[in-house]
């Protein structure tokens, strides 16, 4: 069943349209009385159409075109009218992404009823499209060369096609919501929607009525009626990240959802609603040791851990900083709307040379973007790299007066002498780290840097 959003400041029009559409359709119909109050319901609500009005007090149609736009969504069809026949608006709104539009006052039911039809055609086609390009390998948001990632690519292609849930573990900022839209992507769920909840942003009171919903005058301010996370996810994926920071409160009920397939809106007691979404949950957090402090229930852990994917942080994969810092200055220089630059070598092994230790690909994205404001020239040379990261330790390898092939082979052995340091120089635990094949191949490189073990440690 179909959701369609009204957008229109007069009462008697928004309920017109909604009484037709009802009548003769399965559409759901929601509606809102200006451009606000339409994106504040769009960022809670899954939508897939809109009727929207131009000429509105306040936000009008066409600046809510343009906030969408810029922020989303953007895979919504909207198609726009006005009572006072101004088509230079709608033509305006058409080069804002509006699908269609039409007179207020001219068109008839039936054809309004048909275009809808035929922008929700138009949707389901483009994101099976989207879906296709995606299962052909194509538009991949994991970007990496190493070992690791390939494995991480293996394991994804091998879990999305389970209808299990998964759980996903990995430190902060290596790309776990990356690795859950993925999921998500390659499986047969790709069509429905990816709706993304991040329990340790919400404040503890407010979890339940986001996941479950609530009903008309449940509490007070509750003005309407409110879909939760999982009736927005139907027929998706809903993906929990952090987990781990869920209140205990909230996990006896969510693991009832999951136990039962259906919700009970707030103040919505003897009601239930069926549910069919897919949970991809993640988490930075050790959940075993969580379960031994009782702040995580293991019986919901159980539930959520049918699959687990491992994410691997970016110290452990240094191989991929060169092809992830290559996408980030593309990525940052389009976003920017400036031209593409280039990355010397030198700065690639300060940063292949640093210990990404903080946040991962999430701190490298970051440290990407200060280059680019730094940098005046069309090459990011390691002066516009940030001073708190050239300035480390493992960062001396740029020196003045050496050749390209001196600095590349100082960073290797910068990068093996951390690696062995912290592996107690256990060789083979080291090449595994690094995403070597094998530890002859490390003691290979260990001789040809000049690299000995210290005694004791054989």
């Amino acid at each position: 069943m179909s959701t369609i959003l009204i957008v229109d400041d007069m009462k008697s029009a928004r309920e017109q349209f909604s009484y037709d559409i009802q009548r003769k359709t399965d559409f759901e119909v929601l509606e809102a009385a200006d451009g606000n109050e339409a994106l504040e319901l769009l960022a809670g609500e899954e939508v897939d159409a809109i009727i929207l009005d131009l000429e509105m007090p306040g936000m009008d149609g066409l600046e809510m075109l343009e906030v969408m736009a810029k922020e989303g969504p953007q895979d919504v069809p909207v198609i726009v009218y006005t009572a006072k026949g101004n088509f230079q608006r709608c033509v305006r709104a058409v080069q804002l992404g509006a699908y269609n539009f039409f007179a207020k006052d001219e068109v008839s039911l039936d054809q309004l009823i048909r275009n809808i039809e035929i922008a929700l055609e138009h949707r389901q086609l483009s994101l099976e499209n989207r879906a296709l390009r995606h299962a052909a390998g194509h538009d991949s948001p994991l970007i990496g060369v190493s070992d690791s990632v390939k494995k991480l690519h293996e394991h994804i292609k091998k879990v999305a096609q389970i209808p299990s849930n998964v759980l996903i573990i990995g430190e902060s900022g290596t790309g776990k919501e990356l690795v859950a839209r993925e999921i998500h992507q390659l499986s047969p769920r790709a069509r429905k929607p990816f709706v993304a909840v991040n329990c340790a942003a919400i404040p503890e009171n407010l979890v339940e009525s986001e996941l479950f919903g609530f009903e008309k005058g449940a509490f007070t301010g509750a003005s309407r009626t409110s879909k939760g996370k999982f009736e927005a996810a139907r027929g998706g994926t809903l993906f929990l990240d952090e987990i781990g920071d869920m209140p205990l409160s909230v996990q006896a009920k969510f693991l009832r959802v999951l136990q039962e397939s259906e919700i009970t809106r707030i103040g919505g007691e003897g009601k239930t609603i069926k549910v069919d979404a897919r949970i991809i949950a993640a988490t930075n957090r050790n959940l075993e040791a969580e379960i031994e402090a009782d702040r995580f229930r293991q019986d919901l852990y159980y539930r959520i851990c049918t699959h687990i994917v491992h994410v691997s942080p970016l110290r452990e994969r240094i191989e991929d900083v060169e092809p992830l810092t290559f996408h980030f200055v593309e990525c940052i220089c389009n976003q920017f709307g400036i031209p593409k630059k280039t990355v010397h070598p030198d700065t690639l092994s300060v940063l292949q040379s640093y210990n990404w230790s903080k946040n991962n690909v999430r701190e490298l994205e970051n440290i990407v973007e200060r280059m680019i404001i730094q940098c005046e020239r069309n090459e990011i040379l390691p002066e516009h790299i940030p001073s708190d990261i050239r300035d480390t330790e493992d960062s001396s390898v740029v020196s003045s007066g050496k050749s390209f092939q001196d600095l590349k082979q100082e960073a290797e052995r910068q990068i093996l002498l951390r690696y062995l340091k912290e592996n107690n120089w256990h060789i083979t635990k080291t090449a595994q780290a690094l995403g070597i094949a094998n530890h002859s191949n490390l003691l290979k490189m260990m001789r040809r840097l000049n690299i000995e073990r210290p005694k004791g440690t054989d």
